[in-house]
C-alpha cells in the first residue's frame, strides 16, 4: 500500500512539475505542441491518400523517414558512452550527465518507432509485425532483430533511471547491485542495436552501396560522434536555464568522446572514399552519383558537399586542445557535427543505395512537404518527451521534488 502511495504521489508530483515553469518554459512547450500537431496534420495526410503524396516510390522505398530513424538509432545508442564511465568506471564527472543522456535515448528511441511506424504508411500494419498474431518471420528477418534490440534498449533505458530516480524521490540510496548489472547490460546492448541496423543494410546483396565491412563501424564512429555532441548542447541549454548547474569538467569530458570518435569517423570516410573512386567498378556508381552526380541527375549533390566541408571543419578544430575547451568553440563544433552527420548518415547513406537500380534506371528522390512535415512533427514530439523527462529528473536530483506522506 505504501509503495502504490509513492507511485501515486511521483506520479502527481511529476505532472505539477511539468505543467509548471517559466514563461519561456511554457513558450517553448507551446511551441513544440503547435509543431507536433503541424506534423499530426501532415500524417493524416499521409494515412488518407497513402504513401503517394510523399516522394519514395517502388525504386526508391526508403526516404526521410529510415534516414531519421538509422540517424536517431545512432543517438540513442550514444548514451553508453555516459553509462559506461558512470556505472562501471565510477567516474563521478560523469555523473551529472549520464541521467540526461538516458532520458536523450528514451526520447531518441521513442521517435525511431515513431519514423518506422510512419514509413509503412500508418499504426494499422503494426500487427504484421506483433508474434504470434502477424508473421514476426524471427529470426530469418534482420527487420525483426532490429525491432527486438530496440525495444529491449528502449526498456533498460527507462527502467534503470526510472529505479534511480524512485529511490531519491523516496529520499534513498539507490542500491548499486540493481541498476549497476543492467547498466553493463546496457553497455553490450548498445553496441548491439546500431551493429544490427548496419546489418539490416549490409544484408541487402543487390545494394552494393551498403556491401561495405565498414558499415557497422562506421555507424558506431559516427554515433558516438553527433550522439555526445547532442548531449554537450543540451546540457548547455540545462546549465544555462536551469538551476542544475553541469561542471566545465563534465563538458570537456565528453568532448573528448566526441573529438575521438569525430576523428575515426573521418578516417572510416576517408577510407570509403579511396575504395570507391581509387579502382572504380560499376558498383561505385551509388559513390559518383552522390558525390558527383550521374547522368545529369545531382540532386544529393547540396546535401553531400554541405556535409563534408562541416564533418571536416568540425573535427579539425576539436583536434586542438585549446579552441575544444573554449566552450562556445565547442558548441559551434558540436552543431555542425552534429548537422553533418544527420545529413551524412541520412541522405548520404539511405538514398544512394538505390540509385541507380540494378538495372541501371536512376529515379531520383526529394521529400515532399508531407514528409519534412511529419519528420518535424516526430522532432518535436521527440524534444516534448526529453523536456518532460529532464524536468522530472532535474527536480529530484536537486532535492525539490521530495515524496511527502499524505
Amino acid at each position: 500500500m505504501r509503495r502504490f502511495k509513492v507511485f501515486k504521489g511521483l506520479f502527481v508530483d511529476s505532472f505539477s512539475a511539468v505543467t509548471q515553469g517559466s514563461k519561456r518554459y511554457h513558450i517553448w512547450m507551446g511551441f513544440l505542441t503547435l509543431i507536433m500537431l503541424m506534423g499530426m496534420y501532415c500524417y493524416s495526410l499521409q494515412i488518407e491518400h497513402g504513401l503517394s503524396v510523399t516522394g519514395m516510390s517502388d525504386r526508391v522505398s526508403w526516404g526521410l523517414y529510415i534516414s531519421n530513424f538509422t540517424f536517431l538509432v545512432g543517438v540513442a545508442a550514444a548514451a553508453v558512452m555516459l553509462v559506461m564511465p558512470t556505472y562501471v568506471l565510477k567516474d563521478i564527472d560523469f555523473k551529472q550527465a549520464v541521467l540526461i543522456g538516458e532520458g536523450l535515448a528514451v526520447a531518441a528511441l521513442i521517435m525511431c518507432l515513431a519514423f518506422v511506424v510512419a514509413d509503412m504508411g500508418g499504426p494499422s500494419v503494426l500487427w504484421h509485425m506483433i508474434p504470434g498474431i502477424g508473421v514476426f518471420n524471427f529470426p530469418n528477418s534482420m527487420l525483426t532483430w532490429d525491432v527486438i534490440v530496440l525495444n529491449g534498449y528502449l526498456f533498460i533505458n527507462i527502467s534503470i533511471p526510472f529505479y534511480i530516480l524512485f529511490r531519491r524521490y523516496q529520499g534513498k540510496v539507490p542500491n548499486p547491485k540493481i541498476y549497476v548489472p543492467g547498466a553493463i547490460i546496457s553497455v553490450f546492448w548498445a553496441v548491439g542495436i546500431h551493429l544490427v541496423t548496419a546489418f539490416l543494410y549490409q544484408g541487402l546483396q543487390a545494394r552494393p552501396f551498403w556491401n561495405n565491412a565498414l558499415l557497422g563501424p562506421r555507424f558506431l564512429a559516427s554515433a558516438f560522434a553527433a550522439g555526445p555532441a547532442l548531449i554537450i548542447l543540451v546540457l548547455a541549454v540545462i546549465r544555462g536555464y536551469t538551476e542544475f548547474k553541469i561542471k566545465d569538467k563534465t563538458i570537456k569530458k565528453i568532448s573528448m568522446i566526441v573529438t575521438v570518435a569525430a576523428q575515426i569517423n573521418l578516417i572510416m570516410l576517408v577510407s570509403e572514399l579511396f575504395k570507391e573512386f581509387y579502382a572504380p567498378t560499376h558498383h561505385s556508381e551509388s559513390a559518383y552519383y552522390l558525390f558527383f552526380g550521374l547522368h545529369g541527375k545531382d540532386a544529393l549533390l547540396p546535401w553531400i558537399w554541405t556535409a563534408i566541408p562541416l564533418n571536416v571543419l568540425a573535427t579539425v578544430l576539436l583536434t586542438f586542445g585549446k579552441l575544444r575547451n573554449n566552450l562556445k568553440v565547442l558548441y559551434f563544433c558540436c552543431f555542425i557535427l552534429f548537422i553533418a552527420i544527420w545529413i551524412e548518415k541520412g541522405f548520404g547513406l539511405i538514398v544512394p543505395g538505390f540509385i541507380p537500380g540494378p538495372y541501371g534506371k536512376i529515379t531520383e528522390y526529394i521529400p515532399t512537404g508531407i514528409e519534412i512535415g511529419v519528420t518535424i512533427g516526430i522532432w518535436a514530439l521527440g524534444a516534448f518527451i526529453f523536456t518532460i523527462l529532464a524536468k522530472t529528473a532535474i527536480k529530484i536530483e536537486t532535492g525539490k521534488l521530495r515524496f511527502k506522506a499524505r
